[in-house]
């Protein structure tokens, strides 16, 4: 049995790498498991050897603190790999596939599952409806950030590239279907984004840049990218995005200055509740402001989509309502304007396979606009740390080195 790998969470801003158990064909008890859900047995589940892994954006708000994640528990939702391993009630996933994993944990069996809503599916999470690997209340499924990971369901969960050596030539791009790339893309289409739609994108982090690059493969004539970060928005800029500085202040000025009219047709939120103020509150933390600021700019009768995280949990929050989730939120105002909001979850096989295909066919280049950079993985932390600090980079952890080769 090989020796496995994991980045594991110590406890607020420090991440390390541990040796941890290979995958087995059962849910075994650890930090952050579901009681109800140890024991369970995985005849349905496939072993992979991991290719890519990528740091996200919610794996920093655990790694921040910011939730109620127990130390101990192996980080992890983006998963590619290689199929080493498939229990004996997997019918069609065979070893050696070469497979992407979405983030969402799903059945394929429960009403959720077969209208296609997996992002909230009623069997994997004991809790509440909707799970996901190596995250905080989401049942306890142990994280895909190590040399080899577990995936329950395989037919159901697994999307198999149709040509294993093309795959390889664009495994970066790839690697980017698991979560931000149709989680972007999820909400540009929440958000109504269409041929010749105007955009304005809140967060120029990986999802931002992943929502903008999905706005213009949707037909956007004009994507618009907002953020504190003058190197993310240099990054947005790099292929054709305008750029707002909220730093500035309110980004309706600077959006009419772009448009002529301060308001635009489609709204997304890629930002969640770690936002801060814009101009002069720019240094403190406003989780309510970004929600505020779409539903301002967002024309009458328009939409928002909001795959931002907001959570019911939030030990970090600046006040007792914020600690629940509850934000100061100008419902008046949408209201008021007609506004739709979609929130939660992207179900990522909605949009997977689709997405997959543009990949292949060389219509879009997820991995270079969101500047997708591959390290080892005994370097996560330093992928953590510098993620923190701003970098305009998706860390993409390479366990066994494929993918310079791949490359």
């Amino acid at each position: 049995m090989p020796a496995n790998k994991a980045v594991v969470y110590e406890g607020p801003g420090k991440v390390e790498v541990h040796e941890t158990s290979y995958p087995e064909f059962e849910l075994m008890d650890g930090p952050g498991v579901n009681p109800a859900n140890v024991g369970r047995k995985l005849p349905h589940a496939a072993i992979l050897k991991t290719v890519a892994t990528n740091i996200c954006g919610s794996d920093q708000h655990m790694v921040r603190g910011r939730t109620t994640a127990p130390p101990g528990l192996v980080l992890g939702h983006e998963i590619t790999g290689e199929v080493v391993e498939t229990g004996p009630d997997v019918e069609f996933i065979k070893t050696g596939d070469l497979v992407s994993v979405p983030f969402n944990i799903s059945c394929g069996r429960c009403r959720n599952c077969k209208e296609r809503n997996t992002h909230i599916c009623e069997n994997v999470n004991p809790d509440r409806p909707g799970s996901a690997y190596g995250y905080v209340d989401m049942g306890g499924w142990v994280g895909g950030q190590a040399d080899y990971a577990l995936v329950p369901y395989a037919d159901w969960n697994l999307l198999k590239f149709p040509d294993k050596e093309q795959a390889m030539e664009k495994i970066l791009d790839l690697a980017m279907l698991t979560d931000i790339f149709p989680t972007g893309f999820h909400g540009c289409v929440s958000a109504g984004v269409g041929p010749g739609s105007t955009v304005y994108i809140a967060g120029a982090g990986p999802v931002g840049l992943a929502a903008a690059a999905s706005a213009f493969l949707l037909g956007a004539a004009v994507v618009i990218v907002g953020d504190l970060n003058k190197e993310r928005l240099d990054q947005a800029r790099s292929f054709g995005c305008e750029a707002v500085d909220v730093s500035r202040g309110e980004p309706r000025d600077q959006i009419e200055e772009i448009l002529g009219v301060p308001e635009v047709d489609c709204a997304v939120d890629a930002v969640g509740f770690e936002a801060r103020g814009h101009g002069r509150e720019s240094g403190e933390e406003h989780p309510a402001t970004v929600l505020n600021s779409l539903m301002d700019v967002t024309r009458a009768g328009g939409a928002l989509g909001i795959p931002g995280l907001y959570v019911t949990g939030d030990p970090g929050a600046h006040d007792d309502a914020a600690k629940q989730g509850s934000l100061s939120i100008r419902i008046g105002l949408g209201w008021a304007k007609a506004h739709s909001f979609v929130t939660g979850q992207c179900p990522v096989m909605r949009y997977n396979r689709q997405l997959m295909t543009a990949i292949l066919h060389d219509k879009v280049q997820i991995a270079k606009a969101v500047n997708a950079t591959p390290i080892p993985l005994d370097q996560a932390p330093r992928g953590y740390h510098e993620f923190d600090e701003g970098a305009a980079r998706k860390y993409v952890l390479d366990p066994h080195g494929l993918i310079p080769k791949a490359a």
